[in-house]
């Protein structure tokens, strides 16, 4: 199996992104974004979907966080897309739950190459720090649009940060299942050939 490693870079008016994701890693994390919880959650997903991340963003933070959050997630994605390549040989669906004390969240993903996303749920309180609680329904639904991921996620819970911390963990172990490779299958898991 080749390496399944990608770099993307991102260059507008608000941010720019550079982003290296390997799918085969040891859930190595070296992120700054210039918000704090939002480092911590893409740190909680390398680490439990076992991937290998790398981000640099300098964004516009003078105005809020949205265009950080939101330019992160399509750069991953993109990087995703990338290193997946043709996607020949992976398992292509999973799903997973994961609590964080009192919150749960759920996710159910198809590596499709055709972007959708659906969502249940509402956060606790509005923010997080300097991060914006729904802008993490808003990253993966980004990320989703980027990667070609069709994605389901609920949460509950009565803590922000939790149901936050437990959907980025959710989504890391859903994708690290999703995606791994399956030795009993050297086609693309699709009857039509291609995803």
């Amino acid at each position: 199996m080749s390496e399944r490693v990608a770099t993307v870079t991102r260059e507008t008016g608000e941010t720019s992104i550079e982003c290296t994701v390997a799918i085969d890693g040891n859930g190595n994390a070296d992120v700054d974004t210039g918000i704090g919880f939002f480092d911590h959650m893409l740190t909680a997903f390398a680490k439990h979907g076992l991937f290998d991340l790398a981000v640099d963003c300098d964004g516009d933070l003078e105005i809020d966080d949205h265009h950080t959050v939101e330019d992160v997630a399509i750069v991953l994605g993109e990087a995703l897309d990338d290193a997946l390549g043709d996607r020949a040989g992976i398992v292509r669906y999973a799903d997973r739950q994961v609590p964080l004390d009192e919150a749960v969240a759920s996710a159910v993903v198809d590596v499709s190459g055709r972007p959708r996303f659906y969502f249940d749920g509402e956060f606790s309180q509005e923010q997080i720090g300097e991060f914006t609680s729904d802008m993490a329904r808003h990253f993966v639904e980004s990320l989703a649009m980027h990667a070609g991921l069709t994605v389901h996620l609920e949460v509950t819970g009565e803590n922000a940060h939790h149901e936050v911390e437990a959907l980025f963990k959710t989504l890391a172990r859903t994708l690290d299942d999703a995606t791994q490779v399956d030795e009993r299958r050297t086609d693309t898991p699709s009857t039509k050939g291609t995803l």
